[in-house]
C-alpha cells in the first residue's frame, strides 16, 4: 500500500482528534440536571486546580426561545465571565489563574420554568498541546499535497468558434 502525503496528513489529523477527545473525556467535570423556576437561580460549584482553562455547558432539552443568564464566579465571588444564552446549547470557556472553588450561576429571568443540564469542568488545555501540534502538521500536509495536485491542473476550454 502506497502512502501519499495526503493520506499521511489525514491519518495524523484523525490520530490527533482521537487523542484530544480522550483527553477531554478524562478531564475533571461535574454536571447537574435541574428544573429552574421563573426568577430563580442555581449554583454549580467545582474545585479547579492550578492554572488553566475551564468550560461550562448549558443545554436546554425543551428549548422554546427562553433566555438564561450565566455567570462564572471565582472563590471570592468575583465575576470572571457572564453571558446571556438564547440557544438550545451553549458552551463557554474561561481562564482561571489559581486553584480554588469556581461556580457557574444560572439565572432564569423568563416567566416560564426551564429544564437545564449544566456542566462545569477543566478543559485540560496544557495536555492538549502535543495532539494539537499533530493535527496542525497533518492539516499542513493535507493542504500542501492538495495544492501540489491542483497546481498543474488544467481545465479544457471549448473552442469559441465552433458553430
Amino acid at each position: 500500500m502506497k502512502f501519499s502525503l495526503f493520506k499521511i496528513g489525514v491519518i495524523l489529523c484523525v490520530i490527533g482528534m482521537i487523542w484530544i477527545s480522550f483527553i477531554f473525556l478524562q478531564g475533571d467535570r461535574t454536571s447537574e440536571e435541574i428544573v429552574l423556576e421563573s426568577s430563580n437561580s442555581y449554583d454549580l460549584k467545582m474545585n479547579l486546580e492550578g492554572k488553566g482553562i475551564g468550560y461550562y455547558k448549558v443545554f436546554m432539552p425543551e428549548f422554546t426561545g427562553e433566555q438564561i443568564f450565566v455567570q462564572i464566579l471565582d472563590s471570592n465571588q468575583n465575576i470572571i465571565s457572564e453571558e446571556s444564552v438564547q440557544t438550545k446549547m451553549s458552551v463557554g470557556y474561561f481562564d482561571f489563574e489559581k486553584s480554588g472553588s469556581y461556580t457557574v450561576k444560572v439565572t432564569n429571568p423568563s416567566k416560564e420554568q426551564t429544564s437545564l443540564q449544566i456542566e462545569l469542568g477543566d478543559a485540560g488545555s496544557e495536555v492538549m498541546i502535543p495532539p494539537g501540534i499533530i493535527i496542525l502538521v497533518g492539516a499542513v500536509m493535507v493542504i500542501f499535497s492538495s495544492y501540489m495536485k491542483l497546481k498543474n491542473y488544467r481545465i479544457e476550454q471549448p473552442d469559441k468558434n465552433i458553430l
